[in-house]
């Protein structure tokens, strides 16, 4: 079909063929995308769906990152790595979020290509920062509660600190170079974002940001629950049997849940990826399917499950929470609050 004359006004509105059915992301522009169609009714609806998804994922989590920064209490080795978690899950509510509910509501990347690699970009580092974080914190439990003797002078805060910023440096670099390798443009319109990976970057990314890291998280909380069991079995015992309980076994019994809480996180983090992982492997090229961002849109909703989780099995988050909100983080005395339940 001809394309109409576009007038002044024209360029600001989507382009209509002669039906009047088709529109385009930038009608100016003859290899421009096709315009998705929505009712202004179902434009609304999602509009508002993920403004309320995204501000929760990031309130929750700036509950998470203040709690564990203002508190002395909670100036953890192990806190460390959850408030690294929460900075990452933060990310992907703060930037993430939005800009990928803009592209799936208007249906065209209207950003640019040099911010759609800087997307894919923070993304990526989000994700992979997350996993690694996850990784260092399946390490710190193992020794906790395997190596307790060990745990207070192997896992310090200097080496927990320096650790995480390596982390977070290693996993820009590797972003870094898939985003590079990637090309752009050569199979899409105008107006879409999509990056193609090569198959061997495939390959490797799979390894290297999932089935790695999952089967050492994976191999050392087996490893955790089955010590913690053993050591719950001798508290136990012992505090049947009438005989006292000394101070480093109920540390212990408190590891064994720490470990089993975050174990849980683990647990939902992997569960949530695996199907965008699957779905990545089988079609790279169709991703804005219906399928691939229901499970794309899981993996986000992930990053606001983890203050949830906190919240149910975390006591130091609820008393934390209440100070905030409260506004009585303010007082100078409130730094060596005591956040025991």
């Amino acid at each position: 079909m001809e394309k109409k004359v576009l007038t002044e006004r024209g360029l600001l509105m989507a382009y209509e063929t002669e039906d009047h059915e088709t529109q385009y992301c930038f009608p100016a522009i003859n290899s421009s995308c096709i315009k998705g169609k929505r009712s202004t009714h179902e434009y609304n609806i999602m509009y508002v769906f993920f403004s309320l998804l995204s501000a929760w994922t990031v309130f929750l989590n700036l509950l998470v990152i203040i709690s564990i920064s203002h508190f002395k209490k909670l100036h953890t080795p192990t806190n460390l790595l959850i408030l690294s978690l929460a900075v990452a899950d933060l990310l992907i509510g703060l930037i993430v979020m939005p800009i990928e509910a803009t592209k799936l509501i208007e249906t065209c990347w209207y950003f640019g290509d040099t911010f759609c690699r800087l997307f894919f970009i923070i993304f990526g580092l989000c994700f992979v920062a997350s996993l690694s974080n996850l990784v260092l914190i399946a390490v710190d439990r193992y020794v906790a509660v395997c190596h307790p003797l060990l745990y207070p002078q192997k896992i310090t805060m200097t080496r927990t600190l320096i650790i995480v910023y390596i982390c977070w440096f290693c996993s820009f670099a590797y972003i870094i170079a898939i985003v590079i390798s990637m090309s752009n443009r050569k199979y899409s319109c105008y107006g879409a974002c999509t990056l193609m990976i090569s198959f061997a970057w495939k390959i490797t990314d799979l390894f290297m940001s999932f089935l790695f890291p999952c089967t050492v998280i994976i191999t050392l909380y087996l490893r955790i629950f089955y010590v913690a069991q053993q050591q719950v079995k001798v508290i136990n015992s012992l505090s049947k049997s009438g005989k006292c309980v000394t101070e480093g076994s109920v540390r212990r019994k408190s590891e064994s849940k720490a470990a089993l809480t975050l174990g849980i996180i683990v647990t939902v983090y992997i569960f949530c990826w695996i199907p965008y992982f699957i779905l990545t492997l089988i079609d790279n090229t169709e991703m804005a399917s219906t399928t691939a961002y229901i499970l794309l849109w899981i993996t986000y909703i992930n990053s606001g499950l983890n203050p949830l989780i906190y919240a149910l099995f975390y006591p130091w988050f609820k008393i934390s929470v209440k100070h905030i909100l409260t506004l009585k983080v303010l007082k100078p005395s409130s730094l060596h609050l005591n956040l025991s339940p």
